[in-house]
């Protein structure tokens, strides 16, 4: 996938390099693959089911589309536009299990050379508490890290306690700042956010 600086192969079986079995570890994160996209999409279409629950009716969220969200992921993957945009995976042996995305923060109060923002992190609910969340944690830290950026955020609802604890467990803190969204347009569904930052050069 040049857009993102590694090789991107005719299909995910070239990834091995040779024909025959290769030995695969156990688990790993990677740069993703537009060929990903449809795991991506079921990830995340699982991941808000779990997440917004009890949040949002719950005929949206049966409505909501894989291959929406996949096409959505397949076109940012093809064309990423600005360099630093990111999309990684986790993966235990050869299966797909969370994925992270990272571009430059358009927050009001953000210089998008120096701040970054965790646009999305899921990972397939029957998957977690297994580390995969911290692994991609990390290795976006590591990226942002060696991108550039100064200062890493993200976005979490503010009833999500198992979310934040998950980063604050981690050495991030609120930096203060939250928002309200209004999901509808028409003030019938707001969901309150909290900002998580933390510095990647001590994380």
């Amino acid at each position: 996938m040049s857009d993102f600086g590694v090789p991107e192969p005719a299909n995910l079986s070239d990834l091995s390099g040779q024909s025959g079995e290769t030995p695969v570890a156990e688990t790993s994160v990677r740069l993703a693959l537009p060929a990903e996209a449809n795991e991506i999409g079921e990830i995340q279409v699982a991941a808000w089911r779990s997440a917004y629950a009890g949040l949002l009716p719950a005929d949206v969220l049966a409505d909501l589309n894989p291959a929406q969200f996949a096409a959505q992921w397949r076109a940012a993957l093809l064309a990423p536009g600005e360099a630093r945009n990111r999309v990684m995976v986790a993966l235990a042996g050869r299966t797909l299990v969370g994925f992270a995305a990272i571009t430059p923060s358009d927050d009001p109060d953000a210089d998008p050379q120096r701040d970054a923002v965790i646009a999305e992190l899921a990972v397939q609910p029957d998957a977690t508490r297994a580390g995969h969340g911290s692994r991609l944690l990390n290795a976006v830290v590591d990226t942002i890290r060696a991108d550039g950026f100064g200062r890493l955020t993200v976005w979490v609802n503010s009833t999500d306690d198992v979310l934040r604890a998950f980063y604050t467990e981690a050495g991030w803190a609120p930096d203060g700042a939250h928002r309200e969204l209004d999901l509808y347009g028409d003030e019938s569904v707001r969901i309150k956010q909290i900002r998580l930052h933390t510095d990647p050069g001590t994380a």
